[in-house]
């Protein structure tokens, strides 16, 4: 099964993982030391790309579009670090770690869609 998790709240201890933990933004999420994160994997290549981040600022108005627009560049996506996710996917649980404020309207939630 594949989870998500604000990456904020699991160093709190506000927030559970389940399997495999795999942070899946390209920048290190801001205050948070690596030691005390520590994912399993930090797989950069499967965060949306600058550009698709940039256009869509995270507003939640525009979601539905950002939805097609990054599943379509996942489609897309044959880096080693999607291969390596959805490998994981296919073993057993992972949690998808993410920065965003939102914990509904972000891109580790369609990324979690898109590998289910």
């Amino acid at each position: 099964m594949i989870y998500t998790a604000k990456a904020h709240d699991v160093v709190k201890g506000e927030e559970k993982t389940h399997g495999v933990t795999v942070l899946v933004d390209r920048l290190w999420p801001r205050g948070i030391s690596k030691d005390k994160l520590a994912p399993d994997h930090w797989f950069k290549e499967v965060a949306p790309s600058p550009g698709l981040r940039t256009w869509w600022n995270h507003d939640e108005d525009s979601f539905d579009e950002f939805k097609k627009r990054y599943r379509a560049e996942l489609e897309e996506n044959d880096s080693e670090d999607m291969d390596e996710l959805r490998q994981l996917a296919k073993d057993g649980d992972v949690t998808l770690l993410f920065a965003a404020k939102d914990r509904e309207v972000n891109h580790a939630v369609v990324l979690a869609d898109y590998l289910q």
